[in-house]
């Protein structure tokens, strides 16, 4: 019974919220229709063609969260905002048309790549076979007999175009992670390395034997293994210059989010700025934890607070600038700067006492929970097949017991907008699945992960924009600096090259650690 009624509690505000969409819908088309109005303005910049994400488990309530809230407004309160989902605005169509055209720009410079290495590649593969056939079928009767060598180097050209073949499947044929801006100079210098290599062996091998028609069968074959065996040192040159000349580490990377100062340091090799910029955007994803911009609201909004209770009275007549006025603004700020410290503290220290709390009741309702759901696993091993659980549906048991806790926390720490009601759900069969403990379950939730813990499709970045005033195909040098941009915040990246070491070597005798006790009349020993 006590479930069941968490049950409706907690689901109530979702019911209470859905009542009003309509008349919310309403109000936003009417806000839209005065172009000068505020939420006019702010509706026109929220817009997005894209579709609505699944609703979070506690609603997107962050940017109306404010600290002096009763504990218990989210149940009380309907909140109804003006941004209307099915408008759009002349800058957001020719937003999307200039993405559209640079996907299309980006897809077909990929598969134009991807088309030359292909043709190049069977070129390659094709050419001694070709080297070989080609005598056997235009001038058979006039070639010399190929002895046991010859023989023996067709399975040698046959082994070493397999491992040719399988060499450069792992190097090459790889799914790409990323567009680039511009391309790889080291690929592109390999496929033009190649390709003047084959048309060199073509054009020796149509002049001095196809024109010759030269008989001499076995030096024939001969010429198409030492292609091969050059194509082999040509595969060997592409592994040191496209994977182990960037293993050693000789630069030191720190990598700043512009928005709340999060920082991290990188070591690494030699690369280009586009690929260093690569390397950083993977180690963000995992390193960083999530971007959540309402944190960012409490400076703003107490910022504000200060500036909205300064009042400037104009003695001078409406013929003055507004210049004092700003003047006079910046002045009482700076004197009421003094106690604006005082009330940043006590926030702060409000706030973390309120997640404390909420914390505190969390693990409790957690942990009875867990408890709950092992009594049952008990009870239901001793009754019939047909009336156990599986773990979505002991999910589901439990989660009304600890859902109200959990939302409350959420809230407080303004996380409500990662977590939807299915990846609880998910999250916590998972645990149950795999026997996991209630702090294993809470690990998510207590504190910020990481964007690669969260939904891929919500919360990732898919469009980065790399501003350097460097070439993005140049080497990474001291002092380089440059920017990787979203549409939310950026990354600042600064490289700093590791500085040469010197060590020295120090011999230390081991017959020389003697040592002697000092005995003094006041000592006790």
């Amino acid at each position: 019974m006590s479930a069941t009624m968490d049950t409706e509690s907690t689901y109530s505000g979702y019911s209470h919220y859905s009542g009003h969409s309509k008349k919310a819908h309403r109000q936003g088309r009417d806000r839209h229709k005065s172009p000068r109005s505020k939420d006019g303005n702010r509706s026109e910049k929220s817009v997005t063609i894209q579709t609505p994400p699944a609703e979070p488990l506690l609603g997107n309530d962050a940017s109306r969260t404010e600290e002096g809230q009763d504990d218990n407004w989210g149940e009380t309160t309907t909140a109804i905002t003006g941004t209307s989902e099915h408008s759009i605005s002349q800058e957001d169509i020719a937003r999307i048309s200039k993405d559209l055209e640079d996907s299309v720009g980006l897809d077909c410079k990929r598969y134009l790549g991807l088309t030359v290495a292909a043709v190049l590649g069977l070129l390659v593969f094709l050419t001694p076979v070709a080297f070989i056939l080609l005598p056997q079928i235009l001038w058979r009767d006039a070639l010399e007999p190929c002895g046991t060598v010859c023989e023996g180097l067709f399975i040698s050209v046959a082994f070493k175009l397999l491992i040719l073949l399988i060499g450069t499947w792992a190097l090459f044929f790889r799914q790409p992670k990323a567009d680039i801006p511009r391309v790889f100079v080291f690929r592109a210098l390999l496929l033009v390395l190649i390709f003047l290599f084959v048309f060199s062996y073509w054009l020796f091998y149509g002049v001095r034997i196809l024109d010759s028609k030269d008989t001499n069968y076995q030096g024939i074959v001969q010429y198409a293994v030492s292609l091969v065996d050059a194509l082999l040192f040509i595969h060997y040159l592409a592994i040191v210059l496209l994977e182990l000349r960037q293993l050693q580490p000789m630069f030191a990377v720190k990598v700043v989010r512009s928005t709340d100062g999060e920082s991290r340091y990188y070591s690494l090799g030699h690369l280009s700025i586009q690929r260093a910029a690569l390397v950083v955007l993977e180690n963000y994803y995992k390193d960083f934890t999530v971007y959540n911009p309402t944190l960012l609201t409490a400076s703003k909004s107490r910022a504000a607070k200060h500036m909205a209770g300064l009042k400037v009275y104009n003695v001078d007549g409406p013929g003055n600038n507004a210049s004092g006025q700003s003047r006079a603004m910046i002045a009482a700020a700076a004197r009421r700067r003094d106690s604006s410290h005082n009330e940043l503290y006590y926030e702060e220290a409000d706030h973390e006492r309120r997640v404390k709390k909420r914390r505190a009741r969390l693990v409790v309702a957690v942990e009875e929970a867990f408890t709950h759901i092992k009594r049952l696993q008990a009870e239901e091993q001793q009754k019939a097949p047909g009336e156990m659980m599986d773990p979505r549906e002991a999910a589901q048991a439990i989660f009304p017991s600890m859902a109200r806790a959990l939302q409350k926390y959420l809230r407080t720490t303004r996380q409500q907008q990662y977590h939807s009601m299915e990846s609880i759900l998910q999250h916590l069969a998972f645990c149950i699945t795999n026997n996991m403990t209630p702090k294993a379950f809470l690990e998510r939730y207590l504190s910020a992960g990481p964007t690669l813990q969260y939904d891929r499709d919500r919360w990732f970045s898919k469009q980065w924009t790399l501003v350097s005033e460097e070439a993005v195909t140049s080497g990474l040098q001291d002092g380089t600096v440059f920017v990787l941009k979203c549409l939310d915040f950026s990354l600042v990246v600064n490289v700093k090259k590791i500085p040469f070491i010197k060590l020295s070597e120090e011999f230390i005798d081991p017959k020389s650690h003697k040592f002697v006790l000092r005995l003094q009349s006041e000592t006790s020993v």
